[in-house]
This record gives C-alpha cells, sequence and structure tokens, in this order.
C-alpha cells in the first residue's frame, strides 16, 4: 500500500498515512509562554486537528509517547490529558522526561492512530 503524507517539509511530515494507521509527528505548542496546562492544551488541539484530517479522531489512538520537561510537570500534564482523553478508549502510553528540542517547551505528544472506517 502506498504512503501517504500530510505537511510535508525539508526535516519532516506532520503526517503518514499507510495501512489504515495514521502517524503524527510530536506535536509541540506554538505559544511556549503557557504554562504545562496551557501547552498541553494546546498540543493536544493540534492532534484533535492532525487526526481530524487524516479522518481519524482521539478515539482511535493506538499509543501515545508523551515527553514532558520535567517530572514536576507530570500532574499538570495528566489533569488537561484526563479530560481530553476519550473514555473507555485510553491508549497505552508512556511518559518520559526528556531534555527537549526547544528548552521553551514543556511537553511534546507523538500520537499513532487507526483512520475511521
Amino acid at each position: 500500500m502506498a504512503i501517504t503524507r500530510h505537511h510535508v517539509g525539508a526535516r519532516l511530515s506532520e503526517i503518514a498515512i499507510h495501512n489504515g494507521t495514521v502517524y503524527l509527528a510530536g506535536q509541540i505548542a506554538e505559544d511556549t509562554n503557557q504554562d504545562i496546562t496551557g501547552q498541553t492544551r494546546e498540543v493536544l488541539g493540534h492532534i484533535d486537528r492532525l487526526l481530524e484530517e487524516a479522518n481519524s479522531d482521539k478515539s482511535q489512538l493506538l499509543s501515545v509517547q508523551i515527553y514532558i520537561s520535567g517530572m514536576e510537570h507530570f500532574a499538570g500534564m495528566n489533569a488537561v490529558w484526563d479530560g481530553w482523553v476519550a473514555a473507555g478508549n485510553t491508549p497505552p502510553r508512556a511518559t518520559v522526561e526528556a531534555k527537549l528540542a526547544n528548552p521553551a517547551c514543556l511537553v511534546e505528544v507523538v500520537v499513532v492512530a487507526a483512520q475511521r472506517s
């Protein structure tokens, strides 16, 4: 099967779709002046938009990796996540403390999802 890519740049594509599986690039906040809850809310909004573009949504998540700049942000990120994630469809997830490429970014989220039938 073919691979479809959206928002292709020199370094990465925002979306790759293969065999009904949607892969998103790591999503970060554009407004890095926000705290962890604001950045997480913005990132999840990016994910919603990209999944919709790929004929998917948060109920179709297959796996999620969350990178946070410090574990002190874990509770704040989870507070936003818990209000966003589709009840009954919580995906396998890992959360890791990591030094992110932009020190102003507090969270980066990578998701894999199935396309809607």
